[in-house]
């Protein structure tokens, strides 16, 4: 059995977000297995920052190194053709990330189905009677535009299915995973213009989008994990099963499973388990009229195919919509 190490993305192992739900799954899947795990946090925010902390955890005789985030992608890939004894788990990386020929044997890619999530929070929102939306991506990398994308389609859906012929979506990427002023102004005028809920998707920003929200009685949607605990402004979340994938990903190597995910990019959705989802907790759910048996109902049909969500990340191939809904696509 090996030593599981975790090194951070941008951010702390607290930050109610990607490293701290990424680093559950390692944690819990070491204390069930008896294994030692301990994390990595990068000097900065370079690639050869994220090298450094890789080494370390491979100098310290960590076997298996799991890394979040897809700005780890060359790092890992320099770490892992140096180290093919080392063998490492990178979440949200693609194989573009990786800027290689090919995924070296030594690495499994771990991503995730965002359309799916973000169709339901979309879906779910116009369900619940709201009709002016605004979705707040961070930098328009796949994941985000996934998201994004999924939730315009789940919208749509729900306004054709209501017979609402006036849904409208404002869409922008504020170019920045960080809180900032310029994103506070922005969000204050859709709130006082009137938008209802945004999907605040990227990292911090979603801080930005809560003073807004909360100095206008807005609303908001969460971003990868469960953000209710954050604000009551939060009516759900779109999230991705970080802490389970990771699970996953470490069950399959402690039983001798490698070969099988080796230089694979698995794509985690709907169809291989419940790998994304909005939260059914009774302190999660903020929905009043949209109920959670709706819920199951369109997660199902996600499931078992009879609804597919378009997963296009290519930025200059917007969604096609009804003639319910109005996107207006914000530069």
């Amino acid at each position: 059995a090996k030593k599981v190490a975790f090194v951070t993305d941008v951010g702390n192992i607290d930050d109610h977000s990607f490293n701290q739900y990424s680093y559950e799954g390692v944690t819990k899947f070491c204390s069930n297995a008896g294994l030692e795990c301990s994390y990595y946090k990068p000097a900065g925010d370079t690639d050869q920052d994220r090298i450094d902390a890789i080494n370390q955890a491979v100098k310290d005789g960590y076997g298996v190194v799991v890394m979040a985030g897809y700005l780890f992608g060359p790092a890992c890939y320099t770490v892992a053709t140096e180290h093919p004894e080392v063998l490492f788990l990178a979440l949200d990386v693609t194989e573009g990330d990786l800027k290689a020929e090919s995924v070296p044997s030594n690495i499994a890619l771990i991503c995730y189905q965002e359309e799916q999530a973000g169709y339901l929070a979309g879906y779910a929102a116009v369900q619940e009677g709201y009709k002016e939306l605004g979705f707040l991506g961070g930098i328009d990398v796949p994941a985000v535009i996934r998201y994004g994308y999924g939730f315009i389609m789940g919208a749509d859906k729900a306004a054709q299915e209501l017979n609402l012929t006036d849904v409208n979506i404002k869409y922008w990427y504020s170019g920045s995973f960080q809180p900032n002023d310029d994103i506070a102004t922005k969000m204050d005028n859709w709130y006082v213009g009137g938008t209802e809920v945004v999907f605040a998707c990227g990292g911090g920003i979603y801080l930005s989008c809560l003073s807004a929200a909360e100095s206008n009685d807005g609303k908001m949607i969460g971003v990868d994990v469960d953000q209710s605990n954050v604000s009551d402004r939060i009516i759900t979340s779109a999230m991705k099963g970080l802490s389970a994938a990771v699970e996953t990903a470490l069950t399959d190597i402690e039983g001798g499973e490698w070969s099988e995910i080796a230089a694979t990019n698995g794509n985690f959705g709907l169809e291989d388990g419940d790998y994304i989802g909005l939260p059914t907790d009774d302190d999660s759910w903020n929905f009043e009229s949209f109920t959670k048996d709706e819920y199951e109902a369109v997660k199902t049909k996600i499931a078992s195919g009879e609804i597919t969500v378009d997963n296009s990340s290519d930025d200059a191939t917007k969604p096609t919509v009804s003639e319910f809904t109005t996107v207006t696509y914000i530069q």
